[in-house]
């Protein structure tokens, strides 16, 4: 398990990129989102379920969680960063296919 300080590394850097497309939220000449909404979408919403998790640790440690809602919120945390982590290994596995095609 990552510890404290480098998941709110993990956070900042997220938030970072998050921040830095300006791109992003526009809508493709074919009528539908881009691919970088989408994707800043994706990458928000495991953002969001890092920090609730985070937040319902924070109110264990003090006493006020219920470690029922904190387990739920870790797991729902570990959820969103597998399904990245497969998104992100299933794109770099096309890219190396496409950089592998004959010209």
């Amino acid at each position: 398990m990552a510890s404290p300080t480098v998941a709110a590394n993990a956070y900042a850097s997220l938030a970072k990129m998050m921040d830095s497309g300006t791109a992003a939220g526009k809508a493709s000449e074919g009528g539908g989102p881009s691919f970088s909404s989408v994707l800043k979408d994706a990458l928000g919403s495991v953002m969001e379920a890092g920090r609730k998790s985070d937040a319902q640790t924070v109110a264990m440690a003090s006493g006020k969680a219920n470690v029922m809602d904190v387990v739920t919120a870790v797991a729902d945390t570990d959820v969103a960063v597998s399904t990245l982590v497969s998104v992100r290994d299933r794109v770099i596995q096309s890219y190396e296919d496409i950089m592998r095609m004959p010209i």
